[in-house]
Order: structure tokens, then C-alpha cells, then sequence
């Protein structure tokens, strides 16, 4: 099985992104993964698109992106990808769809359900949520769905998103939720884990 794992840079007033610490600290407890690949993308609508399509063509088994929400005290594991792009790129804010002539929306693959149990089970806060927003996580999820569509392949792909760490609430003087970096590390890594146990034949569209 090999694995596309991403995740974004910092944004905004955020000094880190808590998916990109997460990510670390799974590696840091683990080392390399056998298969599994990881990137740090860009928070850059056009730069990102360009460097995901390059890694998609590379040809992976399955594909997990995660990314930061602000305000999130538990796991959210994304089920749905929207056509929708409400951002902010090098171009400056926009609000439209992603792509004129896509379809209005994607649905995971995944069994998001068996992920939350097996993580609630392990005393991780997790919950699904129906969509990954109208921002940047949102659309690296359904540009990964709708490079495949266009390349007529069938490959499970999702999106996890990752509470803030203590130490971005603390230096941010805000009263919002937060998760260590070492428990949401222990969320992607069982996540990859289950990813690895299923057997996951590719198919056409």
C-alpha cells in the first residue's frame, strides 16, 4: 500500500499548523513509513493544486490529507468535498467553485465510521463531520477526487482535520479547544494503520 500523507504550513496569524506538528510527531515516533509518503503543502490555492496533481500522477494507493481547525476540540474526519472555494490565494480573496465544470461534490471512500470507533475506543475525541469547509482542506480533498475522475481512477481518499496544539491557544490569547500534538499524532498513526488493513483494489471510475 502506499500512501500519499500531507499536510499545510502555517496561515494567517498562526505561527504552525497543527497538522503539519502532528505529522512530525508521528515521525519522530515512528520514523520513515514504509510507503507512505508526506508533504507540506502551501497555503496557495494554484501552487498547492500544482504540487498535488504533480505527486497524484506518482500513483498512489490511497491518498489522507490533514489540516489545522481552529476552534475544533476532536478529530473530525471529512466525509464530504465541495465545489466551492471561499479563500484566500496569492491573487488575493475569492469566493466561487473550485472548478467551472466539475461535479458539485465527492464523497469518501473511506469507512469513516470504523475510523471513529477505533479511535474513540483508543480515548481520542473524534467525530465525522459532512463537510471539509469552503477553504483550502476542502479543496485539496476534491482536487485529489477529480484528478483521479479525470485520470479514470478510483482510489479512497480523504481528509482529517486537527485540533489546534496548547501551546498555538496559548501564545494566541484566545479561549479556544486545543489536542497535544502527541494524541492527534497517535490519531494519524492508527488512521494510516487502518488504511494499511484494508485491502483497497484500484478500480476504474
Amino acid at each position: 500500500m502506499r500512501i500519499l500523507l500531507t499536510a499545510f504550513e502555517p496561515y494567517d496569524n498562526w505561527d504552525q499548523n497543527s497538522s503539519w506538528e502532528a505529522l512530525i510527531c508521528l515521525l519522530e515516533r515512528r520514523g520513515a513509513m514504509e510507503g507512505v509518503t508526506t508533504r507540506r503543502y502551501p497555503v496557495d490555492l494554484p501552487t498547492m493544486q500544482e504540487r498535488l496533481f504533480k505527486d497524484l500522477a506518482r500513483g498512489f494507493d490511497a491518498v489522507l490529507h490533514l489540516g489545522q481547525s481552529p476552534g475544533a476540540s476532536r478529530i473530525q474526519l471529512e466525509a464530504i468535498a465541495l465545489n466551492v472555494a471561499g479563500m484566500t490565494d496569492s491573487q488575493g480573496e475569492f469566493f466561487g467553485p473550485i472548478t467551472q465544470n466539475g461535479p458539485v461534490a465527492f464523497r469518501t471512500d473511506f469507512p469513516l465510521d470504523l475510523w471513529k470507533r477505533d479511535l474513540m475506543q483508543n480515548g481520542i475525541p473524534s467525530a465525522i463531520s459532512f463537510h471539509a469547509g469552503t477553504y483550502l482542506c476542502n479543496a485539496v480533498m476534491y482536487l485529489s477526487h477529480l484528478w483521479h475522475l479525470h485520470h479514470q481512477l478510483r482510489r479512497p481518499i480523504g481528509f482529517m482535520h486537527i485540533p489546534l496544539t496548547p501551546e498555538q491557544v496559548l501564545r494566541s490569547h484566545r479561549d479556544l479547544p486545543s489536542m497535544p500534538r502527541e494524541q492527534a499524532a497517535e490519531a494519524i498513526g492508527r488512521v494510516v494503520d487502518l488504511i494499511n488493513s484494508h485491502d483497497y483494489e484500484p478500480q476504474f471510475a
